[in-house]
Formats: structure tokens, C-alpha cells, sequence
């Protein structure tokens, strides 16, 4: 049976922001656009849904095709759709994000990119489209959600120390946080676990190795 539909489709897309910890900074990664519109600027990885594939399938594809990355895990961010967004006609995007460890990561520049790159938060280059708007977004959600999820687990390498841990959740929030406090609600999430091997930083006695339980999912903890 055939439809006559009365309205305009738009087009949909998905943009994905990929946060990591580098040289101790938070950072972003960005691709160098090589097509108009915004030839030449700096955006996040995305791109247009197949007809026959998820959103999340399409975001996981455009991610992996532009940069190199296959993120094991990807959450939905948001839906961005102002009507004059982007130039070419109407486009909705659904954003998505995801922390992934930077030891894990090797990037790469597709043919549709003129370049890939990691850009530090507080020094980030003029976006295409309203990838600002997405980006901020985005780390205001990182922010809140540290609170009450353990998305941060998804930054840490395989094997970390309480007090890396503890680090990394300063530099995201950007406050200094109580040490005893913060391995005690750590540890009473029963989310990672101990390795049995120690490592020495610097002149402090050795600090415990700890490894997360199953990084194949984020958890809500209140």
C-alpha cells in the first residue's frame, strides 16, 4: 500500500563527541573538515544516517570512518534541530558522547577529513555548524553525570591507582576533592577491583592497582 505524505522529510545526521585525558588535560576530538560547507574548520566526527541503519549504528560508522576509533560504548546526548542549523537544508542531529582512555586510542584522518586531532577544552578552535553548542553541552552532562553514574571509569587505562582516579575527577570538575571521602564512596560502589599489584609514585609509599569490573556498561549509582 502506498503513502502520500504532505510534509517534508528532513535529512538526519549524528555528531559524536569524544572526550579523553591527555598530557593531564581534558580534550575533545575534532576533525578538519575537507567539504563545504565549513571547508577547512574544525567539527566533530559525523554525518548523514543511512535508511537502514540505527542512530547508533550510524554514529558508531561515521566515528570509525572519519577518525579511526570504534567506541565500545556510546551514550545519546541530545537532539540539536534549529531550523537553519546547517546551510545545505533541513538537518536534524542527534548527538552523542563517550570517554574513551587515551592508551587506547590511534587516530586517523578519512578521506571526507583533512586532518584529526585532540583540542584541549579551554582552547578549542571556531566549530562548524553548532558543534559548539553540542560540545558544551555535552561537558556540562559529563560534569553532572560524575555525580551520580561511573561513566569517569570509561577514561581510566586498564590498571590505575585510587589517588589517578581521584585526579581525574578534578580535572573534570575542576575541584579539589577530599582523598579519604572519595576512595571510600570509590570503593563502596563495588565497581572496579583490586589487580594485587602495588605502584610507586614517586616518594609516597606504593598505592594499589585497580582494574574496572566490566567497562562494557555505566551504571547509575544513585
Amino acid at each position: 500500500m502506498a503513502y502520500e505524505y504532505e510534509y517534508p522529510h528532513p535529512a538526519v545526521t549524528v555528531d559524536v563527541v569524544i572526550f579523553t585525558i591527555r598530557s593531564d588535560e581534558l580534550k575533545v576530538l575534532l576533525i578538519k573538515r575537507a567539504l563545504e560547507p565549513f571547508v577547512g574548520r574544525w567539527a566533530l566526527p559525523g554525518g548523514f544516517v543511512d535508511l537502514k541503519e540505527s542512530l547508533l549504528d550510524a554514529a558508531k560508522r561515521e566515528l570509525r570512518e572519519e577518525t579511526g576509533v570504534a567506541a565500545a560504548y556510546l551514550e545519546q546526548l541530545y537532539t540539536f534541530g534549529e531550523p537553519d542549523r546547517d546551510p545545505r537544508e533541513r538537518v536534524i542531529s542527534v548527538a552523542y558522547y563517550a570517554l574513551m582512555p587515551s592508551d587506547a586510542l590511534e587516530i586517523k584522518a578519512a578521506s571526507d577529513a583533512e586532518g584529526v586531532g585532540w583540542f584541549t577544552i579551554d582552547e578549542l578552535p571556531e566549530l562548524a555548524f553548532d558543534h559548539s553548542e553540542i560540545l558544551q553541552m555535552a561537558l556540562e552532562r559529563l560534569v553532572a553525570k560524575l555525580d551520580y553514574s561511573t561513566i569517569a571509569f570509561q577514561l581510566m587505562p586498564e590498571e590505575f591507582t585510587m589517588p589517578e582516579l581521584r585526579h581525574l575527577y578534578e580535572l573534570i570538575t575542576r575541584e579539589e576533592i577530599d582523598a579519604r571521602n572519595f576512595a571510600k564512596r570509590i570503593l563502596a560502589l563495588d565497581v572496579i577491583e583490586p589487580t594485587g599489584r602495588d605502584r610507586r609514585e614517586g616518594a609516597h609509599r606504593p598505592a594499589k592497582l585497580y582494574r574496572v569490573k566490566d567497562r562494557s556498561k555505566v551504571e547509575v549509582i544513585k
